[in-house]
């Protein structure tokens, strides 16, 4: 299997070698990203976009690739991301497949792609890369590192990791830890994909490719991605036409059925399934409570105590959590959490609550809600 790289992607060289979290090492690694705006002279309007699991870095068009990119209604001039002010960097997670060193890329002893041979992935790795990327850009302080999904955890641990690196912080549809509905979906996802025969214990290739298995990850993702409530007011009990259906007595013959399986299609193709699996695991493992101070990380007590223990030495000027009511992946008491750990260390930290109807993907689709309160905290 090949990379995933849209056209105008950066690149910038790891220390090598650089270390992972779980052990290991990777030689000669990249991360992947873009930029928007111009860093002023005072190097303090920098602004840190970290995204989700199979984002790229093309958050938005710029000059290096015009495309409309994953976040366009939010990020350039004039948007509640306005790169008129801010020198904005969005980054491809490291382990992803599309840019960043994962284990789609190759491997430097023999030029083959590192498969199952790629380290063990942590959220941790990520954040450190994008650390090396930040001062390597000649900035010492971000004004606000922004994270959406798995980006939220990733800018938690970047916080925990490296004290000082920003002032701000938007933690959007994000959490400090998985929970055990969001572990149990991720783990039948990986499932899927490793019971498929092509998968091959990762040996795959564009001929033989683990295509069933990746379709049933990508349906049981994006059932979590949105709510019921989304999936009845859009699609109700529809049926699509008897002409339509296939000739088999179980077949789809629901409109529900139907977009399931073409947003399934779309995706099995353009993300490497061994990268998935890699990036699924790491989101398991993450816990920001493996950072709380020792006498309470040590006491056997309450586990989300150690959560807001582990947040609360986090120093920063201003955060803000922002969830909806109908996410279920990152459910709301997750936000909630993030922004009382911050409070609890002396940040101004608020949690906003937002009614929207689309679940965890609200924050890319509902911008009407999502923009005016990033515009908001970025201009306050």
């Amino acid at each position: 299997m090949s990379e995933f790289i849209p056209p105008g992607t950066r690149f910038f060289a790891l220390p090598s070698p650089f270390p992972m979290r779980r052990g290991g090492t990777l030689h000669g690694a990249r991360l992947a990203y873009e930029t928007w705006g111009t860093l002023n002279a005072a190097r303090d309007n920098a602004l840190l976009i970290l995204p989700g699991l199979s984002p790229n870095a093309h958050a938005a068009s710029n000059a290096g690739n015009p495309e409309p990119g994953w976040w366009e209604g939010m990020l350039g001039p004039g948007k509640p991301i306005d790169t008129g002010r801010w020198f904005v960097i969005c980054v491809n997670p490291l382990g992803s497949c599309k840019g960043s060193t994962g284990a789609a890329s190759p491997h430097p002893d023999d030029g083959e792609p590192y498969r199952l041979r790629f380290p063990d992935l942590s959220i941790e790795d990520g954040a450190d890369a994008a650390a090396h990327l930040v001062r390597a850009l000649g900035i010492e302080r971000l004004d606000t590192v922004i994270g959406n999904s798995m980006g939220g955890m990733s800018a938690l641990a970047l916080l925990l990791r490296h004290p000082g690196i920003a002032r701000r912080h938007v933690n959007i549809s994000g959490s400090a830890r998985s929970l055990p509905f969001s572990i149990a979906i991720r783990s039948l996802q990986r499932e899927a994909i490793r019971l498929d025969p092509n998968w091959n214990e990762g040996r795959y290739d564009e001929t033989r490719y683990p295509e069933n298995g990746m379709r049933m990850a990508r349906k049981l993702g994006v059932i979590t991605y949105r709510s019921a409530m989304e999936w009845d007011g859009r699609f109700g009990r529809v049926k699509f036409e008897a002409e339509c259906r296939e000739d088999d007595p179980f077949g789809p013959e629901f409109e529900v059925e139907r977009y399931l399986e073409g947003h399934a299609r779309r995706f099995v193709r353009q993300f490497d399934p061994n990268s998935y699996l890699y990036l699924s695991r790491s989101m398991d493992w993450f816990d920001a409570a493996d950072y709380a101070p020792g006498s309470v990380r040590g006491d056997g007590g309450d586990e989300d105590a150690k959560v807001i223990a582990a947040l609360s030495t986090v120093r920063l000027e201003q955060a803000l959590a922002i969830g909806v009511h109908t996410d279920i992946l990152f459910p709301l008491q997750q936000q909630e959490q993030i922004a009382e750990g911050f409070r609890r260390g002396g940040t101004d930290s608020r949690f906003l609550p937002l009614p929207s109807p689309q679940g965890h993907d609200a924050f890319l689709v509902d911008l009407a809600r999502f923009g005016p309160a990033v515009r908001e905290f970025l201009e306050h």
